[in-house]
């Protein structure tokens, strides 16, 4: 069980970013915990809290946006500050007339970034911190260390209990903090479907003129069926009876809403024959099983399916150790038209690059590093390391810089 309180990875950015930033935003997926996070770490110094979430306040600032801000206390946090587009302009005028720092703290459960309200008015005058729902870090209370090992190439042989029964309870409750409360798995499952119908309900309304918000909901059940794999829209718009543009938007949507994501493909000048079309995520795997109607004893019988949540399992738990990280990380994967392919291929800053290959066996070979060699090869002196993330027990080396990595590695890197 998860408490509310747990710490936060980014805890410590959002404390950086306070001390010379006058604006901080947290964005991430509604319930993944950002208003928590605020309160937490800015209430303790004095910061009043106000959310738009209630209409009044939301009617209040959209009548008078200039004025809403003007009366506003010295330092305050803006709780779900996109269902009030106006305002940021206000905030703007607000900030250069008083550039203290850590002066306004919002929250967005919408990607602001894409909204050009934010980029017109705060550019320059404001720090994002990106919050995912729990990592499993967090949740075992563990440092995010993987990461660092990675680009260190400095994994250990070792042996380490299986997970496989653990495992699967991690991917099926997902990382959000309301259904980790929750102990039963059934009772999880219908904090999900409840979740996906109110955002659907609410916030699209909010954030786009769409006719048949209903369409985004199966729409996004049809993309976790596809998590992991290459994004088709012309697959998915065939199940609708919508234009390829328009699904193409959909989607887009889904994704400003933190609830898929899609990873380029990396490239290089030095190979011509890769394919360049981009992978397609569900932003959580609670989600995606909710979603598709998993439970854990699905997943162990269906092995490509299994293993497709899993590789989406790995990627998130990586993004979000990352997004706590002092260095940038970039999230691509690797395919090449003879099939040669890496799950997830992370760079660190402009020059380190590394690869991860996710299988959700328990054996491992020499044949399934073909994919992480190609990359190997081809990033020559950028290549810091690359492992094959497995369900199995041992940590290997198969190689220069090259690893079999247990599952559990990934939240007990010292286990």
């Amino acid at each position: 069980m998860v408490q509310a309180s747990s710490t936060r990875h980014v805890a410590s950015r959002l404390q950086e970013a306070m001390e010379d930033s006058p604006v901080v935003l947290i964005q991430g997926p509604r319930q993944c915990g950002k208003t928590t996070l605020a309160q937490m770490v800015c209430q303790p110094m004095g910061y009043d809290y106000i959310s738009f979430d209630d209409e009044g306040t939301r009617r209040a600032a959209e009548a008078d946006p200039v004025g809403f801000v003007n009366t506003l206390p010295e330092r305050v946090i803006l709780d779900e500050v996109q269902r009030v587009p106006n305002l940021f302009l206000s905030i703007k005028l607000a900030v250069d007339r008083n550039r203290t720092a850590g002066r306004f703290i919002l929250t967005g459960s919408v990607n602001v970034l894409q909204m050009r309200q934010v980029t017109d008015s705060l550019a320059g005058r404001m720090d994002i911190i990106r919050l995912h729902p729990f990592a499993q870090t967090e949740i075992e209370g563990t440092s995010p260390k993987f990461l660092d090992t990675l680009f260190s190439a400095g994994f250990k042989t070792r042996q380490v209990e299986p997970a496989t029964e653990q495992m699967m309870g991690r991917i099926v409750a997902g990382g959000y903090p309301s259904a980790l409360r929750r102990v039963d798995e059934q009772r999880r499952f219908a904090w999900y479907q409840n979740y996906i119908e109110a955002l659907v309900q609410r916030d699209v309304p909010d954030i786009a003129g769409i006719r048949s918000p209903e369409i985004l909901s199966q729409l996004l059940t049809l993309a976790a069926t596809q998590t992991a794999q290459l994004v088709s829209v012309n697959n998915l718009s065939s199940s609708f009876q919508l234009s390829r543009n328009t699904i193409h938007d959909y989607l887009t949507l889904l994704a400003k809403m933190f609830l898929l994501e899609t990873i380029p493909a990396w490239h290089s000048n030095r190979l011509k024959r890769l394919i360049k079309t981009p992978k397609l995520h569900i932003g959580d795997t609670g989600v995606a099983c909710a979603l598709m109607k998993l439970n854990r004893s699905v997943l162990t019988y269906d092995g490509t399916l299994f293993g497709h949540v899993l590789e989406t399992f790995v990627l998130q738990e990586l993004r979000r150790q990352a997004s706590a990280h002092e260095q940038p990380h970039t999230f691509f994967h690797y395919r090449e038209k003879d099939g040669a392919e890496v799950d997830i291929v992370i760079a660190r800053g402009a020059t380190a690059l590394s690869g991860v290959e996710v299988k959700a066996s328990a054996t491992v070979s020499n044949a399934d590093f073909r994919g992480l060699r190609k990359l190997k090869a081809v990033a020559a002196d950028r290549f810091a390391g690359g492992v094959l993330i497995y369900n199995g027990e041992m940590c290997l080396r198969f190689g220069d810089g090259l690893y079999a990595v247990p599952l559990q590695m990934l939240w007990k890197p010292r286990h």
